[in-house]
């Protein structure tokens, strides 16, 4: 059953503290809402200083694009995106997140000093867990997410009979799956995948009942930043114009449980998220 921290590789966090902040770092050139920005590790580097600069809790580097209808990106290709980025922040006293659904970059990453794996297949690929139940693993927190069919296909006509129903199932056999493998509760997050083949209405009535989602009271991160159900409610807008929105969506998820939001803008998401805990806690926290 879920515990009072949640052990995220070489740091500990209390569950009873303010959501944190999950900063985006995509060392990719095609990615949805700001590919190629970062793409160098030079650029990477910078970003990352300016996150932690602007309050981050949990930096999250990726090297594939999971935008719908991205193609699977070779393997080597991805280690030598983010592998220097790890090894060079390895030291910057904030926890290091590798999105990735590959065992082998899990396992590089991990040995490189990552802290975190955030695996959108939910450590479904052959190899995963048994990568990441490892003693070379350490404590390394895991992201399990839900995604319908896969990131080329995902967004091709999603349906769902019960939607809650349907991602609840699926984190409940993950999180079973993880035990199984004799992975401490301690290291595990849920994701319920919000835009991973969802429509908007899918992800609005996810985002609602979000409580429903914490199987066995385990940590909850939600991913709205920037996307396309938030472009809908705003009539079409384009991610980089979805700013205030987003805010809005990790406030909404973090007044509904969510332990982690995962962001773009980060200084404007600290701040949302800090004003929140303070009405929430009716105290100004030092320590927030």
């Amino acid at each position: 059953m879920s515990t009072s921290y949640f052990q995220c590789g070489r740091y500990r966090f209390a569950r009873d503290r303010r959501p944190l902040v999950m900063g985006i770092l995509n060392v990719t050139p095609d990615s949805f809402s700001d590919g190629g920005q970062h793409a160098s590790r030079d650029a990477a580097l910078r970003h990352a200083e300016q996150m932690i600069a602007e309050g981050v809790d949990i930096i999250d580097i990726g090297g594939e694009s999971s935008r719908p209808g991205s193609a699977s990106l070779p393997l080597e290709q991805e280690l030598a995106r983010v592998l220097p980025v790890v090894e060079a922040l390895r030291d910057c006293g904030k926890p290091l997140s590798i999105d990735t659904y590959k065992p082998e970059t899990m396992r590089a990453a991990l040995a490189a000093g990552a802290d975190l794996i955030n695996d959108i297949w939910g450590l479904r690929m052959p190899g995963a867990l048994e990568a990441v139940a490892a003693a070379e693993a350490g404590n390394a927190g895991l992201c399990v997410m839900h995604m319908q069919r896969d990131p080329q296909t995902m967004q091709e006509a999603p349906h769902y009979d019960d939607v809650i129903g349907e991602v609840r199932g699926f984190l409940r056999e993950r999180v079973d799956a993880l035990r199984a493998a004799g992975i401490d509760d301690s290291r595990i997050v849920l994701d319920p995948g919000f835009g991973f083949g969802k429509t908007a209405d899918h992800n609005l009535r996810l985002l609602g009942e979000l409580p429903q989602l914490a199987v066995d009271g385990l940590p909850l991160l939600a991913g709205l930043s920037r996307k396309s159900t938030l472009g809908a409610i705003l009539g079409g807008r384009p991610p980089r114009e979805r700013v205030a929105a987003s805010i809005a969506a990790a406030v909404c998820a973090a007044e509904r449980g969510a332990y982690i939001v995962r962001v773009h803008d980060v200084q404007a998401s600290v701040d949302a998220i800090k004003t929140w805990w303070a009405v929430r806690q009716q105290r100004v926290d030092a320590a927030a």
